[in-house]
């Protein structure tokens, strides 16, 4: 039984949930300034950020089954291996998008509403790479959801701050996700697949990508204006800005070989980030 959900963490890499789910959180703490939040909302905010990825990466492995079963980089993963079926992998995407709805009925019948809607964004993701070169921005895209959807599930209702934070995270995820992609453009290409780096080559794809680190920096500074938090929220967000800076210069056109290293700096980003702006909210 450990065995297996082993297996299935693994397949959906949950330990990548580390992601967007710091981003969420801090779109509860901008939240909490003004409606009170119980702890137990919070177990529920996560609980649907987890439920969220869980079944937008099954559906990833399983609609990419075909493509990692063929390349060299890929083809260790749980389907191609022949460890979880289509059917399982079927299953495992159905029964997590339910519970997602479930959750979201708990928390609001607003986010319940909107659920779908997160789910279709979510998803879209696995599906763009074959219509569109813009790939790695619907990524973006379906991570800014998680700022955004932990702000109204705190209660919050108009102001700047979620989006704020959506523009931050859609940036630094489209823009780490343009590095990742860069491995796989030879692949890509043989197989028809779009993506920035196939579009525009791997150089301009890096400046692309550090444009947008550099967007994700402006939004977060931005964020300082329209919450007027000090100097704590600064530092952390110079911090960022610093790792940031440190994991693009990890990616070179001529060197891709330390792009794994790169793509891993990112799990420090998003817990950096809620953890001086928790400091900087309550502390502050």
């Amino acid at each position: 039984m450990l065995k297996r959900l082993r297996t299935y963490a693994s397949f959906v890499r949950f330990s990548h949930s580390v992601f967007a789910l710091p981003f969420a959180l801090v779109g509860v703490l901008f939240a909490s300034r003004y409606t009170p939040v119980t702890l137990g909302r919070v177990g529920w905010i996560i609980a649907a950020m987890v439920s969220a990825r869980a079944a937008a990466m099954g559906f990833n492995r399983l609609l990419d089954a075909r493509y990692d079963a063929l390349n060299p980089r890929t083809v260790a993963r749980e389907m191609p291996r022949g460890t979880i079926s289509n059917l399982q992998a079927t299953v495992f995407v159905g029964c997590w998008s339910l519970v997602f709805v479930g959750v979201t009925w708990k928390i609001s019948a607003l986010c319940f509403a909107l659920s779908p809607v997160a789910l279709v964004i979510v998803f879209w993701y696995s599906v763009a790479k074959r219509y569109t070169a813009y790939t790695q921005l619907f990524l973006g895209l379906a991570m800014a959801v998680a700022p955004v959807g932990g702000w109204l599930a705190a209660g919050g209702r108009a102001g700047w701050e979620p989006w704020l934070l959506g523009v931050a995270i859609g940036m630094w995820v489209a823009g780490f996700d343009v590095l990742y992609a860069c491995q796989d453009i030879d692949f890509d290409r043989n197989q028809g697949l779009r993506s920035i780096p196939v579009r525009f080559g791997v150089p301009r794809a890096l400046w692309i990508s550090r444009g947008m680190h550099v967007l994700t920096v402006v939004a977060l500074v931005a964020l300082a204006t329209v919450t007027g938090l000090g100097p704590v929220y600064l530092f952390g967000v110079g911090a960022v800005a610093t790792l940031l800076v440190y994991e693009q210069s990890l990616v070179r056109a001529d060197d891709l070989s330390r792009v794994k290293a790169a793509f891993d700096l990112n799990g420090y980003v998003g817990f950096l980030y809620l953890a001086t702006t928790a400091v900087a909210v309550y502390v502050g």
